[in-house]
């Protein structure tokens, strides 16, 4: 699955990742409530710790806001080329986490020029979204959904709803079909290769995701149409088949999942918080707010694997190797304490890092469209049901187990059955 490159000694050293002090990124607490390890580690290590990741592998976690972002905007010293890695000697074949760090032709592991050009025909391809539309879609989708569990008086959020409908919306923005085994297949393995459960085989999931959208890169070759995939296999570019496959994953997995879980916290805030009840003016605080303080406070992708050291420098005050990686503390960055002195998020603005910073962010315009799926889908369940309330007790809510993305592993709700 991937090229190691030239392996370098993995000898531990002084303010190298792998020192005595280096911090499992696993473990209960770490799951459930992150950013108290987060404050914990900013207390012990500064705004750079190092960590062990799956099979005590060493990295770097950049905790630090001002950090997160001089890395992102530092390509030139922080590259996205995982092939760089001084551990690849380490990694046995089955790692977990290979799906994120074994090199693809992928635009994610692209630099410089080429970067540019495979994120120029991303951004094109989505740029022909249209936003009105793509709205009026979503709530067609809601509605079905909604309908489907309307007349119980009950619903499992995750499942039924807050995962369903941006998939959906993903894929038929790429050409697929909305619904059906084969989309749904799509969806479980992404979710696997992103997200994986105990027993789950991410690397597998992974390969079969590639090949269900070889397939559509092959049938919108054939009879292209007005959809994402047609216009990134037409752009002028050229980009070949397996370009467009590669870079079509990366587009479907970082809409699919992380918008989920931007609904379903989304949605707890909004049940859990008496102030997107009431607030004291009278009127409920807007969807829109809940939206952005999730941004803030529980962002989806809470950390993200990574940047690559080009050559030897210095971080907040470590010492960073050539090869050593870097992770991304998306979370920790935008609850940092030097940008939030009085240890009050103020939710108000849209600097968060949620979708990354630099060349490498997520690419315009899709922060928008995630904004129109995630506020349609939030929106449209709170006008079709408006007493919904959590079927438990806030507290008895749980996080997924992972380190990497944020979300609940369900949200039961309560609501006046509806009859059709």
């Amino acid at each position: 699955m991937t090229d190691t490159g030239s392996p370098s000694p993995s000898t531990a050293a002084p303010g190298c990742p792998a020192h005595a002090d280096a911090v499992p990124l696993a473990g209960l607490e770490y799951q459930q409530t992150p950013s108290q390890l987060y404050r914990a580690l900013r207390r012990e290590h500064g705004a750079v710790a190092p960590v062990l990741l799956d099979g005590d592998i060493p990295a770097w976690l950049v905790l630090g806001y001002s950090e997160v972002t001089y890395v992102t905007s530092h390509d030139e010293l922080f590259a996205r080329d995982s092939r760089r890695w001084n551990r690849w000697e380490d990694i046995p074949p089955d790692w977990p986490l290979l799906p994120f760090v074994g090199y693809q032709p992928s635009v994610l592991f692209t630099e410089g020029d080429e970067h540019r050009r495979r994120a120029g025909v991303i951004t094109q391809a989505l740029e022909g979204v249209d936003q009105f539309e793509l709205a009026r879609a979503c709530e067609g989708i809601a509605d079905r959904l909604i309908a489907a569990f309307a007349g119980s008086g009950q619903a499992e959020l995750m499942s039924a709803y807050a995962h369903a409908l941006p998939m959906r919306a993903v894929v038929q923005m790429c050409g697929m079909p909305h619904s059906g085994t084969d989309t749904q297949q799509l969806v479980d393995d992404l979710r696997i290769s992103l997200d994986a459960a105990e027993g789950d085989d991410p690397v597998a999931a992974y390969a079969r995701v590639g090949e269900r959208i070889r397939q559509l890169v092959k049938e919108k070759r054939e009879r292209p149409g007005p959809d994402v995939t047609s216009r990134m296999l037409l752009h002028p570019a050229g980009l070949t088949d397996e370009e467009v496959v590669q870079d079509l994953i990366s587009v479907i997995a970082a809409a699919q999942q992380p918008t989920a879980n931007w609904i379903c916290n989304t949605l707890r805030l909004l049940l859990t918080d008496e102030r997107f009840a009431l607030n004291v003016s009278g009127g409920r605080l807007s969807v829109g707010e809940a939206l952005n303080e999730v941004l803030w406070l529980d962002t989806p992708t809470q950390n993200f694997i990574g940047r690559w050291a080009v050559r030897d420098t210095q971080l907040g005050g470590r010492r960073i190797r050539a090869g050593d990686c870097l992770v991304l503390g998306l979370a920790a960055a935008n609850t940092d304490p030097q940008i939030w002195p009085e240890g009050h998020v103020g939710a108000e603005n849209a600097a968060h890092l949620s979708f990354s910073n630099g060349e490498h962010r997520c690419p315009y315009p899709a922060p928008l469209l995630a904004d129109v799926m995630a506020r349609t889908a939030v929106e449209t369940l709170l006008e079709r049901l408006p007493d919904l309330v959590l079927a438990v007790e806030p507290e008895e809510l749980t996080w997924r187990p992972s380190i990497w993305m944020r979300g609940l592993t369900a949200l039961p709700v309560e609501f006046t059955p509806v009859v059709q």
